[in-house]
């Protein structure tokens, strides 16, 4: 595990998904076996272990996720109790403050606040995932149109926050 600093008192902890672990999976299926049998695969082992290792070391958890971001979000609670993951004294507690928030709310309270915020935004991307998976949603089309637009609506979550 790396740590970044970035000022101001903030550290990231920077995390990687187990090498051998990628390789494997690269050799046996290809770079892009995604985009046939779904991204499940390759999100657990690039996101959902690392997460695992990261959110052992804690009792609680802060997400971004909002209630209008997806079908499959519409009943995030604010506070719940984690048992996908495993923390430092048993399931984490997941916070999730931001889930009655509208994604035009979230941007005016950045813009008011100065909330440093990744510049891709500026580029049109509204949800960011990884660059293979990720494209800049089309006029019209939905905040997450652009996650795994090649799978169903329903299916674009990577596991961080499903069971």
């Amino acid at each position: 595990m790396n740590s970044i600093n970035l000022g101001n008192g903030v550290t990231v902890e920077v995390m990687f998904p187990d090498a051998a672990q990628v390789q494997g999976l690269v050799e046996k299926k290809g770079l892009f076996s995604f985009y046939n049998d779904g991204h499940g695969e390759c999100c657990g082992i690039r996101k959902l272990e690392p997460l695992g290792r990261a959110l052992s070391k804690y009792r609680a958890w802060i997400t971004g996720q909002r209630r209008d971001q997806s079908p499959t979000r519409t009943d995030v609670p604010v506070i719940q109790l984690d048992t996908v993951h495993r923390g430092l004294e048993g399931p984490p507690i997941k916070l999730n403050p931001l889930a009655g928030w509208s994604l035009q709310k979230v941007w005016s309270y950045i813009r008011a606040n100065e909330v440093p915020y990744n510049e891709l935004h500026d580029q049109g991307f509204i949800s960011i995932g990884c660059e293979p998976c990720t494209r800049v949603p089309r006029p019209g089309e939905h905040e997450r149109a652009g996650r795994w637009w090649w799978e169903e609506a329903t299916k674009r979550e990577c596991g961080l926050h499903t069971g």
